[in-house]
């Protein structure tokens, strides 16, 4: 039997690492160091998707021997794109903006390794409950949103403030799940509830 690939996950998420663990799937966690800067002019999913590949390739050239998992998340409001709030102040304000409303949330994952990298991008809509700023303050008090895009967690606090999701709920916590895998598939290997076994 051939050995499945060591599994490297380019990211300091921990919900990235615990989806991979949730999985049955063993990885090792080595956090890359790449500018997430957005240049005017870019395309959400394209960032992502770009930010994902640069992540996983900057791990793959420290760890030749493994296949490198990387992953970014975006929230796009209209045509205002949201990232992780450096401040309380900034996760309210970003709170507010999506109160009542629906907005996009686009996860890319890269696999890079044996010289090729692969990529491919999740998405889903998230529409918000109606609050006020007493809420917003809350939750931004409890410090969740501060590393989350968007400023909340779906999985966490923040699931209070949604009122419906249409799409990829993987992909709102960070990790299209179903776009990993497939991605495995095209480099021969099939998810096998828990193993990676060769295709036949």
């Amino acid at each position: 039997m051939t050995r499945p690939p060591r599994l490297v996950l380019a990211s300091a998420s921990p919900r990235r690492a615990e989806l991979l663990a949730q999985l049955g799937l063993s990885v090792d966690v080595m956090p890359p160091e790449v500018d997430e800067t957005y240049p005017a002019g870019e395309e959400p999913a394209a960032h992502a998707e770009r930010l994902a590949r640069e992540k996983a390739e900057w791990v793959a050239v420290r760890a030749p021997d493994a296949w490198v998992v990387g992953g970014d998340t975006v929230v796009v409001d209209g045509a205002r794109l949201l990232g992780k709030p450096a401040s309380e102040a900034e996760a309210m304000d970003m709170l507010l903006s999506l109160s009542g409303r629906e907005h996009e949330v686009l996860s890319a994952v890269a696999l890079a390794g044996g010289g090729a990298t692969l990529s491919a991008v999740g998405r889903a809509r998230v529409r918000f409950r109606t609050f006020g700023p007493d809420l917003a303050q809350a939750y931004a008090a409890t410090g969740e949103p501060m590393d989350k895009a968007g400023g909340y967690g779906i999985q966490g606090l923040g699931a209070a403030l949604v009122d419906g999701i249409h799409g990829d709920y993987y992909s709102v916590v960070g990790f299209p799940i179903i776009r990993f895998l497939e991605l495995l598939e095209l480099r021969g290997w099939r998810y096998a509830f828990g193993r990676l076994e060769r295709h036949p």
